[in-house]
């Protein structure tokens, strides 16, 4: 890591603000209030990030790709290619901290393509968070069902069931958005203390309950040997790599918490320290989280075959051993969920609000606008919880339509990610002034350089079918969402071009900055 700081003049890149008013590194008018502070920021990325609730959500999907050997050993290794494309997403978070994000990153190191370029990673971005806001309400709702089916025998779940739960947290957590934006730092800690004892007892019970209720563990040999490609692919390497997907899903979030840069003081060198918290707890709270769910679990045949909605009813079932356990470590999952759908909200209003304020989005002077009441961009929040809503009506006519939506969220995420690291790594990293955290020499090279290979790489492994053989309910329909969302991004840069302002880039210099603004 290096601290620079420059004494050159500012410079601007687009139409420069008034630099008797304090800007911003996006070279906008400081709008919003820091509210957030470091603990906060770091509670905001290990609660949305919410790995272990992820991993254990889609433990029924991944067991195919190799059975517990596969689970384990992709969550694993998309780990390590995460920590890699996470210390990139760091050190332009340092460099250029905007609540933009790789939209405005992108901008600037693609140097004179960077208006079309930071077009592109602004809209994958913005869909990416709209989609990951839309599938966490979604768990969240799941979780509320499974546990009212634990405690009724023979209730059977309908889509509406879930549907109505899904609008009902969808609403309440815009509502805190909206008219709680001073409590959401407080909000966002509490969801960082809910997230790490919830995986600590979980981890416990799960660990201690079947040998207090006289069950069989699973062997060592079924935990990290005894792989089992049930994937249809005669290739277990490929059904290996097509696994990761799962591990990328639940640690595939580095960039959530950069889009609050302009609401934590001290944004260059507090973001990065943040990533690097949510990246640490992650990795060890899914890792330690995964042992113990999969040595807890006695039947797996009745957990992939469970009419529950969400896989962990069944398997907190087996391994507590009674329907209120389940229903006490189901609660434990759904806290911290819930508290991750209002830091999503942030998140996803944040990018779309930025997209307006450049003139990127349809009624963009609307969408633009931070309330003054409030202080935040409530416009954007009330948006974003309209998307998602919309997005349930889809979940009550195909589930099989929904899941293509939200299952894009990686592929569109890692595309704005490469949109802005690959155009650094290109330019020989010599667009951007380093921020507080810097890779420096030839290690920044390498990080970018793999970080860009894994990318363009996996997304296209990604968009493979989940099995074999394909049919309509299995197909993979990311590649599909992924291009038709890009083409609509194409056509509507053609309509916008000409209005559309972009990021500006300001030199990092404290006498035209807003303060803590770096």
């Amino acid at each position: 890591m290096e601290e620079k700081s420059s004494s050159s003049a500012p410079s601007f890149v687009g139409e420069a603000p008034s630099i008797e008013v304090g800007v911003n590194v996006s070279g906008h008018k400081q709008e919003l209030q820091r509210n957030f502070g470091l603990l906060s920021l770091c509670g905001l990325g290990i609660t949305s990030g919410n790995v272990w609730i992820a991993l254990g959500g889609a433990i029924a999907v991944a067991i195919y790709n190799g059975g517990p050997p596969g689970i384990i050993y992709e969550f694993i290794a998309a780990c390590v290619f995460y920590w890699l494309v996470a210390a990139s997403i760091a050190e332009l978070a340092s460099a250029i901290p905007s609540s933009g994000g790789v939209y405005h990153w992108a901008t600037i190191t693609a140097g004179r393509y960077g208006r079309s370029c930071g077009w592109f990673a602004g809209w994958w971005n913005c869909f990416a968070w709209l989609f990951g806001l839309t599938s966490t309400v979604q768990i969240a709702a799941a979780q509320l069902v499974s546990m009212y089916a634990v405690m009724h025998d023979g209730f059977v779940t309908k889509q509406w069931h879930v549907f109505v739960t899904y609008i009902i947290i969808t609403w309440i957590t815009c509502l805190i958005n909206l008219y709680m934006n001073r409590a959401l730092p407080s909000i966002e800690m509490i969801g960082g203390v809910t997230v790490t004892a919830g995986v600590f007892i979980s981890i416990i019970v799960c660990a201690v309950m079947p040998h207090v209720n006289h069950q069989a563990y699973s062997s060592n040999f079924s935990i990290w040997s005894d792989w089992e490609n049930q994937t249809g692919y005669s290739s277990s390497g490929f059904a290996f790599l097509l696994g990761m997907l799962n591990g990328a899903y639940s640690v595939g979030t580095p960039d959530v918490i950069t889009h609050l840069a302009e609401e934590v003081p001290h944004p260059s060198s507090n973001i990065p320290k943040a990533i690097l918290a949510q990246f640490i707890f992650g990795f060890f709270s899914g890792l330690f989280y995964l042992l113990a769910i999969l040595y807890g679990i006695s039947d797996y045949t009745a957990v992939l075959e469970s009419d529950y909605l969400f896989p962990l009813a069944e398997i907190y079932r087996q391994a507590a051993g009674t329907k209120s356990g389940s229903v006490g470590l189901l609660f434990l999952a759904f806290l911290p969920t819930f508290i991750s759908c209002i830091g999503l909200y942030v998140t996803a209003s944040r990018v779309f609000w930025t997209l307006a304020r450049d003139r990127a989005t349809p009624a963009s002077r609307f969408f633009a606008n931070v309330d003054g009441s409030t202080h935040n961009p409530f416009r954007a929040i009330a948006f974003c919880a309209v998307f998602v809503t919309l997005m349930g009506c889809i979940y009550v006519g195909s589930t099989t339509a929904f899941a293509a939506f939200v299952g894009s969220f990686v592929i569109l995420s890692t595309l704005s990610y490469l949109a802005a690291v690959l155009p650094h790594l290109l330019s020989g990293r010599r667009n951007v002034t380093p921020g507080w955290f810097w890779m420096k020499g030839v290690s920044g090279f390498i990080v970018n350089g793999i970080t860009c290979t894994y990318i363009i790489v996996f997304i296209v492994i990604f968009c493979f079918p989940f099995s074999k053989p394909v049919d309509a309910t299995n197909m993979n329909y990311a590649s599909l969402i992924s291009g038709g969302l890009s083409l609509f991004v194409l056509a509507f840069w053609f309509v916008r071009q000409s209005t559309y302002i972009g990021p500006k880039q300001v030199v990092l210099d404290a006498h035209v900055l807003a303060k803590d603004a770096l």
